[in-house]
């Protein structure tokens, strides 16, 4: 597995830090509970997208691409990071947004992420109603514009194709270096899981290299058989991409949806419960959306008992706080 072939650009900080949660630990009484600071990549205000970009834009690049199209819901931390990669390589960013959530008012419409895409000089084309097939709208949006002359680069939602989910194949390969160095026997490998690139990737970097490490993906979004089969075809892709012989068992996907609630970016009693928790016992920002819900989910499991007290958990923090002004009227003291 050779990641150095892959065109990539430089545009998080990395390695990002793998630190304890020894406040949380003792809270739960359970296992040591450790989190990856994915939030910390430093592209305009971080998060997991940006390991992802390093891969997708140095394709764009190779491709000549002037211009580059992607889409998310309203409050995505995958346009802003997009928007924000782009501006660093003076690329105009052109995005669709989903109105996947309502019922919050002008501060979900207009500020949290909403406001970082304008601030970072993207276009937000259309504001488009839930159910739209938004890769069929990015598609006829980019044989508009070749028509007129441009070349432009689309972005799956998430960065999540193969080429994106390089970005954290990386990040497994980081996270095996690091608890090399810090003598970490790394148990079980927990996050928020959504347009599956994240979870592919860590599956496909952790089977790689037969490291053995269980990567949970806490579902913010589809049901647990549609989830663990999108992730499996993700992985599945990522794998042959690198040139990794044989077929990825089943059992190396594996998915827990309990943590939804009514849907994708509605808030659950249990979200804001981890969100309080990571604020006041750590200093730790998670946004309301994925890192939120995943975090709920690694507590309620903590505290039924489906983790061994020597475990080491490591939880990633896929960043996302800018979303959190979106969400004041779910959140306010």
């Amino acid at each position: 597995m050779h990641l150095a072939r892959f065109p990539r650009l430089r545009l998080g900080h990395f390695p990002t830090p793998l630190e304890p949660l020894e406040n949380l630990s003792r809270l739960l009484g359970g296992p040591a509970i450790w989190i990856k600071r994915d939030d910390a990549t430093g592209l305009a205000t971080g998060g997991n997208k940006t390991r992802k970009l390093e891969f997708l834009l140095a394709d764009a690049l190779a491709q000549q691409a002037d211009v580059i199209i992607t889409q998310g819901a309203t409050q995505s931390n995958h346009v802003r990071q997009t928007i924000a990669a782009a501006a660093v390589l003076g690329l105009p960013a052109k995005v669709f947004l989903e109105q996947r959530v309502s019922g919050f008012g002008d501060e979900y419409q207009q500020s949290g992420n909403v406001l970082l895409d304008k601030l970072l000089g993207g276009e937000i084309v259309a504001h488009l109603p839930p159910g739209t097939d938004m890769q069929q709208v990015m598609e006829d949006y980019a044989a508009t514009l070749r028509a007129q002359g441009k070349n432009p680069y689309v972005i799956p939602g998430g960065g999540s194709n193969p080429i994106g989910a390089l970005g954290y194949v990386a990040c497994a390969q980081e996270l095996l270096y690091q608890s090399s160095q810090q003598r970490l026997r790394i148990d079980h490998v927990i996050h928020a899981t959504g347009s599956t690139g994240t979870q592919a990737g860590l599956v496909a970097g952790f089977t790689a290299t037969n490291s053995h490490i269980p990567v949970l993906g806490i579902s913010v979004r589809a049901p647990k058989a549609r989830q663990q089969e999108n992730v499996w075809q993700l992985a599945s892709r990522t794998r042959a991409l690198l040139g990794v012989p044989g077929e990825l068992p089943r059992s190396a996907v594996v998915v827990n949806s309990d943590y939804v609630g009514d849907g994708y970016g509605l808030p659950t009693p249990a979200m804001q419960e981890a969100v309080e928790l990571l604020a006041r016992h750590e200093g730790i920002l998670l946004d309301p959306v994925y890192a939120g819900k995943g975090m709920a989910g690694l507590i309620d499991l903590v505290r039924q008992g489906q983790f061994r007290p020597q475990d080491n958990l490591v939880f990633i923090h896929t960043g996302g706080a800018a979303g959190l002004f979106g969400y004041r009227q779910a959140l306010a003291p």
